[in-house]
C-alpha cells in the first residue's frame, strides 16, 4: 500500500524551518505508517517572496501522489492559499490545514504576500476537507486572524485552542486526528 502524502509549509522568518522542524516532525509522528511527510525548506525564509514559495509548493505537491494533503503554519498557510488563488494542482487535494496563518487585513497585516482574489472560496470548493486553527494566546498572528480566515472561507472547520501559542506546543496531535477523520 502507498504512503498517504502530506505537504507541510514551514513559517517565514529567519529560523523558522528549523522551529518547525518539531511541528513536522508531531504530525509525522501521530499520523503514523500510512503517511509520508514532506518538509522541504522554503527559499529565502528570512525574506519570503510569493512567486519562489509558490513555485516550491508546485513542485512539492508534485512528488504527493494521485492524492496530496497540505499542511500550513503561520506563512505557509498564507502561501498555500496564494498558491491555490493561482494554480490548480493536477492531483486532488484530499485537505487544505491552516495552522496559525496570518491574513491580510489592510491594516498592521497590509502584505501583498497575504492578500487574496476576491472568489478563494470558489478555488478552494473541490477540496473535501478545510481545517483552520489558532491559538488565543499567539503572540505572533493576532486570533482575529482566524475571523478573517474564516470570513473568506465559510465551509471550513475551525479549531480555536488555548495555551498553544504560535507554535501550537510543538504538538499538532489536533491536526493529525483532523487528517485520520478522528474526532
Amino acid at each position: 500500500m502507498d504512503k498517504i502524502g502530506v505537504l507541510f509549509v514551514q513559517g517565514g522568518g529567519e529560523g523558522a524551518h528549523d522551529a518547525d522542524a518539531l511541528l513536522a516532525a508531531s504530525l509525522e509522528r501521530d499520523l503514523g505508517g500510512g503517511y509520508q511527510v514532506r518538509y522541504p525548506r522554503m527559499p529565502d525564509e528570512a525574506a519570503p517572496e510569493a512567486g519562489s514559495w509558490t513555485r516550491r509548493i508546485s513542485g512539492e505537491i508534485s512528488r504527493l501522489g494521485e492524492e496530496a494533503i497540505l499542511v500550513g503554519h503561520s506563512l505557509g498557510g498564507a502561501m498555500l492559499l496564494k498558491y491555490l488563488s493561482r494554480a490548480k494542482a493536477k492531483q486532488r487535494i484530499a485537505g487544505l490545514f491552516l495552522i496559525a496563518a496570518p491574513a491580510w487585513d489592510g491594516k498592521s497585516w497590509d502584505f501583498d504576500l497575504l492578500k487574496l482574489p476576491d472568489g478563494i472560496e470558489d478555488k478552494l470548493a473541490s477540496i473535501p476537507r478545510l481545517f483552520l486553527y489558532h491559538s488565543r494566546d499567539d503572540a505572533v498572528v493576532p486570533f482575529e486572524h482566524l475571523a478573517l480566515h474564516k470570513a473568506n472561507i465559510p465551509k471550513a472547520t475551525v479549531r480555536a485552542v488555548n495555551g498553544r501559542g504560535h507554535q501550537f506546543g510543538n504538538d499538532l496531535s489536533v491536526v493529525a486526528r483532523d487528517i485520520l477523520g478522528r474526532e
